[in-house]
């Protein structure tokens, strides 16, 4: 069963926000276009394989890597919910603040 995708407004700001910096930092779409059809390409995995991410210390949600980023889910009975994306070279302490 194809379980349906629900981004969270803090997950989909997170996508908004990393796709903006790149199309600023590189002065192109390109790369941006790229990062998130991998994005797109992850969560179409986790469509079809729910439990392919590693779980979180609370045993809740799952992270699905993603380049330097961390896709962060929830696998629920009927929904996929994306809590955040993550860039992994952040302070992972911040991560932890928000994963409570």
């Amino acid at each position: 069963m194809v379980k349906r995708v629900i981004w969270s407004l803090r997950a989909q700001n997170d996508r908004k926000n990393i796709l903006e910096y790149w199309r600023q930092r590189n002065k192109s779409d390109s790369y941006g276009k790229k990062l998130d059809g991998r994005f797109r390409e992850a969560i179409d995995i986790i469509k079809d394989f729910p439990q392919i991410g590693k779980l979180t210390d609370d045993q809740k949600a799952r992270i699905k890597v993603v380049k330097d980023y961390l896709l962060i889910y929830e696998d629920t009975v009927d929904t996929i919910v994306v809590l955040t994306i993550w860039d992994s070279r952040q302070d992972p302490e911040e991560l932890k603040k928000i994963l409570k």
